[in-house]
């Protein structure tokens, strides 16, 4: 499971963390590799996401945390 969400992060930092590049790679690399099909149905069945909608839910919900992340190291300074 880390290894594909690992994947999913140099996915989207490869591409500046344009959602919709990553997204259409993404799909890409899934109509490419049997074995990450089958890894990504699993782990949206333990996340409880669609395989739709799996990896744009994660990549969603990563760029909040990014942001959060720096909202909070911003109040710091304050």
């Amino acid at each position: 499971m880390n290894d594909l969400t690992q994947l999913f992060t140099d996915l989207l930092n490869d591409h500046d963390g344009s959602v919709d590049i990553a997204n259409a790679e993404f799909k890409k690399l899934l109509g490419e590799d049997e074995q990450l099909r089958s890894e990504y149905r699993e782990w949206c069945h333990a996340v409880g996401s669609s395989e739709k909608n799996g990896f744009l839910d994660f990549c969603h919900d990563y760029m909040a945390d990014q942001e959060s992340m720096w909202d909070y190291l911003g109040d710091l300074d304050e």
